[in-house]
C-alpha cells in the first residue's frame, strides 16, 4: 500500500534516533560530461550550476560553507544534526586529495550526523572508493548516483554519457565499502512511458537501498529548453506525473528509502511545467494520489 513507504524522515529517526536536516553544498566544480571526458553540454536537463541551485558554495571552507547552509534552515532546526550534503555537478571528480580535505573536514564535525555525496556512477575509480570507505568508518556516508532510466535509448537522447552496466559495478563497489546507495530516477524523459519509468524503478528496487523520484522540468539555458521551445517535447501533465509515480513507488521493495517524491526548481529558471512551482500544492496533490490508490487497492482485496 502506498501509506506504507519507507520515507526519508521515517529512515533518519531509526537510524539517528532524530530528525535529521540536509545541508545542501556546492562543492563538484564541473563533470566530465561537460568538459569532453565523456562527453560536452551535460545532460540536456541540468542548469549552469549542476543541480545546485540552492547550495552552499565551498569556496571559502567546508566550515563556512557549513555554517552558511545552518543559517538557511535555522527557523526550521533547533540545536538538531545535520547531513552535509555535497550537491551540486559531480563531487567525486577531481583530485583526490582535494577530496579528502573537504570531505573529511565535514565528517569530523560533532553536528554532522552522516554524508552525502552526489556523483556519477563512471566517477569511481579505486582510490576514490577506497576513500569514501575510510569516510563509511567515521560517519555514515550516502552516495547518491544520477541514473536516471536504465533504457539506454533514452540515456543517449539525454546525453547521460555513461551506459547501465557502469551503475550496476557502481553499486557493487559503494556496497563492498559500506556506503548507502540513493538512485534519482527521473519521471517524464523525453520519450519515456510510464511502463519504462515503472521498469527503472523495478530494476532499481533491486539493488539500490534508496531512491529519489522526480519530474522533469524545464530550466532555462539547458538544451532541454531549446527543445521544448522547438516543440519536440511535452512535459507531463499533474495527473501523468502522479499516476507514473505511483505506479513506481507501488513496485519498490518495503525496505528501499524514499527520499524525494518530486523535485524543487528554482522559480526563476522554471520554463515548464508551471504547477511544479508550486512545491506545497505538488505534495498535496500526491498524497491524494496516493489516497485514492490505496482506496481502490483496498475495495478490490
Amino acid at each position: 500500500m502506498l501509506n506504507r513507504f519507507y520515507s526519508a524522515n521515517e529512515h533518519y529517526r531509526r537510524r539517528f534516533g532524530e530528525k535529521i536536516y540536509k545541508l545542501a553544498l556546492a562543492f563538484g566544480r564541473t563533470c566530465p560530461n561537460r568538459d569532453g571526458t565523456a562527453g560536452t553540454g551535460g545532460c540536456i536537463f541540468c542548469g549552469g550550476s549542476g543541480s545546485g541551485e540552492f547550495a552552499e558554495s565551498c569556496a571559502k571552507g567546508v566550515d563556512a560553507a557549513i555554517e552558511a547552509a545552518k543559517r538557511r534552515v535555522a527557523s526550521k532546526v533547533g540545536n538538531g544534526r545535520y547531513i552535509a550534503y555535497f550537491q551540486s555537478f559531480t563531487s567525486t571528480y577531481m583530485p583526490i586529495g582535494e577530496m579528502e580535505k573537504v570531505f573529511f573536514a565535514a565528517a569530523e564535525r560533532e553536528d554532522i550526523a552522516a554524508l552525502s555525496v552526489a556523483t556519477r556512477p563512471d566517477c569511481l575509480p579505486d582510490d576514490t572508493v577506497k576513500l569514501l570507505g575510510k569516510l563509511a568508518e567515521i560517519k555514515p556516508l550516502y552516495v547518491e548516483l544520477g541514473l536516471q532510466t536504465i533504457h539506454e535509448d533514452t540515456a543517449k537522447k539525454i546525453n547521460r554519457g555513461y551506459a547501465l552496466p557502469v551503475y550496476r559495478d557502481a553499486v557493487k563497489k559503494l556496497h563492498s565499502v559500506g556506503a548507502d546507495v540513493i538512485t534519482h530516477i527521473i519521471l517524464g524523459l523525453p520519450g519515456e512511458s510510464a511502463d519504462m519509468a515503472e521498469e527503472t524503478a523495478t530494476y532499481v528496487g533491486k539493488i539500490s537501498d534508496g531512491v529519489k523520484l522526480q519530474l522533469m522540468f524545464v530550466l532555462e539555458g539547458t538544451r532541454l529548453a531549446e527543445m521544448y521551445e522547438r516543440g519536440e517535447y511535452r512535459p507531463l501533465a499533474r495527473e501523468e506525473y502522479t499516476e507514473t509515480l505511483c505506479r513506481c513507488v507501488e513496485v519498490l521493495p518495503p525496505s528501499v528509502v524514499i527520499h524525494r517524491l518530486t523535485g524543487d526548481p528554482p522559480k526563476r529558471l522554471l520554463v515548464a511545467p508551471e504547477w511544479a512551482a508550486d512545491k506545497k500544492r505538488v505534495l498535496g496533490m500526491i498524497a491524494e494520489a496516493f489516497k485514492r490508490r490505496n482506496t481502490i487497492q483496498g475495495s478490490r482485496a
